[in-house]
């Protein structure tokens, strides 16, 4: 299969990683990188669309062993965005925009399909096609459902869909996939408190909106402890909350954001109502109006069980069967890949890198596991086009 070029190509590799990761952008404005991205496609004499779901790249590459109409079609995704943060590490490639940051890896996950590209560009020899898909906005959770909105499943048709993301937890040289949840579901929330502002001395003239944030951030910890069973993973935290301008001034609005995560559908929507009614009562209580929006919600990332196995059986075949993990707990991230699992079967894995965790303002993708990720990609793919 040629995978002995793909260390021979590592520098390349990573060279393609660390220039993404100093020109790092946010989600859906990844111009720079999609265009890096459709340049490399394009260059290696592959089939490349550009602007399916605002900023992402689809490349497609048939075998040549591929029949009119036949085959089937394995597709890879990688997310391009980075985060709004800034970088407080010091590698020489770093992020050259201020608070604009590569803080989770994606600049890797970009340079692993990458290279998967360049080697099935060079090595075309198979039955099926594979479908390339360069995601942008991940992190928001609204870049899968934009390239989806776009046709995505229709214009270039896929049977089954994998995906890598980089794991710090666990070691170089490692690949974890389970059956089932890998990952939450997440729900963002923001509390509008609005009540009646007035003088800090004379209270009972207000309707005092922080007073009622106050009460809603105390019951808002009774959904997980008293409303979800506790053989129930799930976790709400409140984030943020912001209100007034000075200390003898009451204002008349607060403003609270935050997240809820779990595993389980119902268990989802039960943590929804009640967030809602608890903000109900305290606004009854407090004589203050409470509305509750939730939005960037992604549901669970759960993996289909013969996909997992089947990327298992890739990893144990490029790492070796004891590096390759299957009982683990499922991490309380989230991730938009979620939503392609729930229209096509598939696996998500997490490659082992170690290092500091994501979002970290010192992390950096460790470079010596990018031809682990290509190995693997490529190992997967032939195998499931020929399943």
């Amino acid at each position: 299969m040629g995978l002995n070029l793909i260390d021979a190509d590592i520098d390349e590799l990573v060279a393609l990683r660390r220039d993404i990761h100093a020109n790092p952008e946010t989600a859906f404005d990844e111009t720079r990188t999609s265009e890096l991205v459709a340049a490399k496609l394009r260059a290696w004499d592959i089939e490349t669309h550009t602007g399916v779901g605002k900023t992402g790249v689809v490349g497609i590459i048939r075998g040549t062993r591929t029949m009119s109409g036949s085959g089937r079609a394995i597709a890879l995704r990688a997310d391009m965005d980075a985060l709004p943060m800034e970088e407080e590490g010091r590698p020489l490639h770093r992020s050259l925009r201020q608070g604009v940051f590569h803080g989770c890896g994606h600049d890797g996950h970009t340079a692993m399909l990458l290279g998967t590209a360049r080697h099935f560009s060079r090595h075309r020899d198979f039955a099926g096609t594979i479908v390339l898909i360069f995601q942008p906005a991940e992190e928001t959770g609204g870049g899968a459902l934009a390239m989806l909105a776009d046709g995505l499943e229709i214009r270039f048709p896929f049977d089954e869909i994998y995906a890598i993301h980089n794991a710090p937890h666990f070691a170089p040289g490692t690949l974890g996939v389970r059956d089932g949840a890998m990952l939450a579901s997440c729900d963002e929330l923001r509390i509008d408190v609005n009540g009646v502002g007035g003088h800090g001395s004379s209270p009972e003239r207000t309707k005092d909106p922080i007073a009622a944030a106050a009460q809603l951030i105390c019951a808002l910890q009774t959904v997980v402890s008293r409303a979800i069973d506790p053989a129930s993973a799930a976790v709400l935290s409140i984030g943020s909350i912001h209100a007034g301008s000075t200390s003898n001034v009451i204002p008349s609005h607060a403003q609270m954001t935050g997240t809820v995560r779990t595993f389980d559908e119902s268990v989802r929507e039960r943590m929804k109502a009640r967030i809602e009614s608890i903000c109900a009562g305290v606004a009854l209580a407090t004589e203050c109006e409470i509305a509750v929006t939730f939005y960037g919600s992604s549901p669970a990332t759960i993996n289909h069980r013969e996909q997992a196995a089947a990327a298992a059986d890739a990893a144990a075949e490029v790492l070796g069967t004891a590096n390759v993990l299957r009982d683990f707990p499922p991490l309380s991230g989230s991730e938009d890949f979620s939503e392609f699992l729930l229209r096509r079967p598939g696996a998500y894995v997490l490659l082992g890198q170690g290092g500091v965790y994501c979002h970290h303002p010192e992390f950096d993708f460790n470079d010596e596991v990018l031809p682990l990720g290509v190995r693997f990609f490529v190992t997967l793919a032939l195998a499931r086009l020929e399943a």
